[in-house]
């Protein structure tokens, strides 16, 4: 094995890249929110990460090849993150860890609904989303009319919120 890595263990050179305590949070951000500057990130994070924290872990997924750092063309001082097909193949995982937190974890509905559907959805969904966030972030052209799986998550998830507030 070579010096940079524990082992070759593919369990650990994921880990190596993903295992710390925000860089999923912040891929998870930018896939299911659609959180694509560091602003957004920051602000609205559900689990409050630091500005310093923030900051490294996208320096990070972006020299590790999860993330491509923009400049933002309609503001100067901004930079758009996007995802690489390496993230957008996260997709499976997020699914399988959101099934087995809501299994064995006590979820709130609200931040839990999307991963029902996907769990629900199984891998058609899944293919489904990551050919749209392929679209999002890697320009791929999708066939007009193709129904918008973060839509569906998204509109299933402010239902819950709403339906919580009038209880």
């Amino acid at each position: 094995m070579d010096a940079l890595h524990r082992s070759g263990c593919p369990i650990n050179l994921t880990l190596e890249i993903l295992g710390d305590r925000w860089s999923l949070i912040i891929i998870r951000d930018i896939m299911f929110g659609n959180r694509r500057h560091f602003r957004e990130l920051l602000q609205k994070s559900e689990e409050g990460i630091a500005s310093n924290i923030l900051a490294d872990r996208l320096k990070r997924l972006v020299e590790r090849g999860l993330l491509t750092r923009d400049d933002d063309p309609t503001h100067k001082q901004k930079a758009v993150y996007s995802l690489t097909e390496m993230a957008i193949d996260l997709v499976p995982l997020f699914a399988h860890m959101g099934a087995w937190g809501r299994k064995h974890l006590p979820v709130s509905e609200e931040l839990s609904i999307r991963a029902e559907l996907l769990e629900e959805g199984g891998p058609k969904l899944w293919e489904d989303f990551m050919d749209e966030l392929r679209a999002r972030h890697l320009g791929k052209v999708l066939l007009p009319g193709t129904p918008s799986v973060l839509g569906r998550l998204t509109q299933a998830y402010l239902a819950v919120v709403e339906r919580k507030k009038s209880e």
